[in-house]
């Protein structure tokens, strides 16, 4: 089965570097993934591979850590996963389609906490949910730019990853080279 794998945490410099992603593609390639492909730097994988996501996600988080030396969350979804959040994006053309994210865990949110949140005020900038992912809408303008990653990883108690619209977008199209 085709699954899609958002590495969390990827940085330009540092420890939690990707040196190339053709790397990537090698090591994951040898520990039994097939039909991998990496997308832009920031660390998007699709593979073909039988193994639950839970078991795909400690190879793929193991195998870097091993390889790479890098400490990165891995969240597992799929491309028909991918597709249905981008079709439930409720954020319509008024919006700048390029400030539209998409938040992925692979952690149950605790409802209350996250209906608290939803209720919050967030000035210009926006948070919603729907089946797949929570949407953040953040406005170039926006004061406050509270809205990121790391705020709703503490306020939530998850791990996550954020991803550009168009970004989601392309992984749900990407078919096997």
């Amino acid at each position: 089965m085709k699954k899609v794998a958002l590495l969390r945490g990827v940085t330009p410099v540092g420890k939690n570097k990707i040196p190339k992603m053709s790397y990537l593609v090698e090591i994951l390639t040898e520990v039994g993934l097939t039909s991998v492909q990496t997308y832009i730097q920031s660390g998007n994988i699709i593979c073909e591979t039988d193994l639950a996501n839970e078991q795909l996600s400690q190879l793929i988080h193991q195998t870097i850590k091993e390889k790479i030396g890098a400490e990165l969350a891995v969240i597992i979804t799929n491309q028909s996963e991918l597709a249905q959040a981008i079709a439930e994006n409720p954020f319509g053309e008024d919006y700048d389609s390029s400030r539209i994210h998409l938040v992925f865990t692979n952690n149950k949110i605790n409802r209350e906490k996250l209906n608290e949140l939803l209720h919050q005020d967030f000035g210009d900038e926006k948070l919603c949910q729907r089946s797949q992912c929570l949407y953040l809408y953040l406005p170039r303008d926006a004061q406050k730019k509270k809205l990121n990653t790391n705020f709703l990883e503490k306020r939530l108690d998850i791990t996550a990853t954020m991803r550009k619209l168009s970004v989601v977008s392309r992984l749900s199209e990407m078919k096997n080279r």
